[in-house]
């Protein structure tokens, strides 16, 4: 709460921005994937990307939820959805406020809440080219799994309150008006531990409001619990509709 009344103060005092289009934009996406044979395997992908702009001020959304079986066991479950509220302060500075939640069946957390707020820069702002980061300070929850071996609790799950710091780049180039690149990173890092995500994505037009998109996944954990990996990839193809804008 703090953070968002100093980000709207400092909006007030600040020189006015250029104009926005105003409403709502943004996206939803749907992959699926199957396979038979020696084994059977069944991936499902769900997203949607929303933003409400009005004035200097905008608010989005962003959630996933990911599911897997292999050979009719449950072998991915994974939900996340963020949320921030934005104000332009300058043409290029914005302050925000963000929160995210995520959980996930197959790794170390049962889930992790993050947030925080600070400030963002627009470093390219063009019809082709956008790139923009973002950063600042904020509180982490991150609920831990217990693993247990043979019945036997080999680690004690437990919750884990931290301070941490926000980092994010987004980038997004459009070689013409079919075809279109992003790139997400970001970062949340703590005294414990530092968890890294970026999603590269080629996006290629299909019709006004289709789209059909590849994209890479990579999850990284500085400091994995014992018995988990540090890195998860994910490779998708997915079909996108687009609204608004």
């Amino acid at each position: 709460m703090r953070l968002s009344v100093f980000a709207a103060t400092l909006a007030l005092m600040a020189t006015p921005a250029m104009a926005q289009e105003e409403g709502w934009s943004g996206e939803g996406s749907f992959s699926a994937s199957t396979s038979s044979g020696n084994t059977d395997t069944t991936q499902l992908g769900l997203g949607v990307d929303m933003e409400y702009t009005q004035g200097r001020w905008s608010q989005g959304i962003v959630a996933s939820a990911d599911y897997g079986e292999t050979d009719g066991l449950e072998t991915q479950n994974r939900f996340q959805i963020a949320g921030n509220v934005d104000v332009q302060m300058t043409d290029r500075m914005f302050g925000f406020a963000q929160g995210q939640y995520e959980s996930d069946e197959f790794s170390a957390y049962n889930s992790r809440l993050f947030v925080g707020g600070g400030l963002g820069y627009d470093i390219f702002d063009s019809e082709d080219l956008t790139w923009s980061v973002r950063g600042g300070p904020g509180f982490k929850v991150d609920e831990i799994r217990e693993v247990s071996s043979g019945g036997v609790v080999t680690t004690a799950g437990e919750t884990r309150e931290s301070v941490s710091f926000l980092a994010n780049s987004t980038l997004s180039y459009s070689f013409n008006e079919n075809v279109s690149f992003s790139n997400t990173t970001s970062a949340i890092a703590s005294e414990d531990t530092t968890q890294m995500q970026n999603v590269a994505a080629l996006t290629a037009g299909l019709t006004d409001a289709l789209s059909a998109r590849v994209s890479f996944d990579v999850r990284h954990d500085t400091d994995p619990r014992p018995g988990f990996e540090s890195t998860d990839t994910t490779t998708k193809v997915s079909l996108v509709y687009n609204f608004g804008g």
